[in-house]
């Protein structure tokens, strides 16, 4: 077994945390993944991973050998890449995330006609309602809203979403409309538990923040399921602007207390810096970021009916 495959099973033990788990990662038996990290250990002199009945982590030596593993595999696969021209034809297997929601109605669209375009490329959409370590989990391109990008990563501001509390207008007529945000505690109110915004929601008055609780009468598990309820008048909910675009052009749903609102929050496509990128994700960076960054939804000036 060459040096660069015993460096592939090692991370692939350390990042699963398991013989068993990283054989089945790699395809193959359990038995040969040992034998690697014996046959590894024995010829470096140290032990990389500490090993009791029930658990495995790695040695400070582990640790570090860890990382340098991951540099040079990471240089390992950039030579081939660059050897077959994919720093400058598009082609290959590119990875994007992105939230869930925000994915599937704003680039999911993009990733179609991305591909109709660019035919030697393969994409995989990890969409999902968590910050994905990109190094880790082998992303090329995230969509993430919100601050959050590491260093070493390039961001590109392509729009801003507003936190924005809506009901149907049968709703509020029913009910009234709300002049403050301390009124929200009369209303009833469905919220999703993946929002992080079950207990209280924040807003800004005069210039200062100001924190309302809430006691939601029903949390979901999606925001779309809230949304619904909204748009059905069953009460209010709190959400990104995007989420609720259609439905607040459409008449569906209000915008209330917008004067309350806490700054909008930017929309950005992150990706690793590098020397040389390559082909394909400087050509979906580009691609992505010029659709994303036309599509008025995103944009901050989206008012509530009137």
């Amino acid at each position: 077994m060459d040096r660069f495959h015993e460096m592939q099973v090692f991370v692939a033990v350390a990042e699963e945390e398991g013989f068993a788990a990283a054989a089945r990662r790699l395809n193959t038996s359990p038995p040969s993944v040992t034998r690697a990290v014996a046959a590894m250990e024995e010829r470096i002199g140290t032990q990389l991973l500490a090993r009791t009945t029930r658990s495995l982590h790695l040695t400070e030596a582990g640790q570090r050998y860890l990382e340098d593993c991951r540099r040079i595999l990471a240089e390992l696969d950039e030579a081939e890449e660059a050897a077959a021209g994919s720093y400058s034809i598009p082609c290959g297997h590119l990875t994007v995330t992105a939230p869930v929601l925000f994915g599937e109605l704003y680039v999911a669209p993009v990733l179609g006609d991305y591909l109709d375009r660019f035919p030697l490329v393969n994409i995989n959409a990890l969409l999902v309602d968590r910050v994905v370590n990109m190094v880790d989990e082998g992303v090329d391109v995230a969509v993430r809203i919100g601050h959050l990008h590491e260093p070493g990563q390039q961001a590109i501001k392509v729009g801003e979403v507003r936190r924005v509390v809506c009901a149907s207008p049968a709703y509020l007529d029913q009910h009234g409309r709300p002049g403050h945000p301390s009124q929200l505690r009369e209303a009833k109110i469905a919220t999703s538990s993946s929002s992080q915004l079950v207990s209280g929601w924040e807003f800004v008055d005069d210039g200062q923040p100001l924190a309302v609780p809430i006691e939601p009468r029903l949390v979901v598990t999606a925001n779309n399921a809230a949304i619904n309820l909204a748009r059905l008048g069953w009460g209010m909910t709190r959400v990104l602007s995007y989420q609720v675009a259609t439905a607040v052009a459409a008449g569906e749903l209000e915008i209330v207390l917008d004067a309350y609102e806490a700054p909008p929050l930017p929309i950005q496509v992150v990706f690793q810096k590098s020397a040389r990128v390559p082909a394909k994700i400087n050509t979906f960076v580009d691609f992505l970021t010029h659709r994303l960054g036309q599509d008025a939804a995103l944009n901050p000036t989206m008012k509530r009916r009137s």
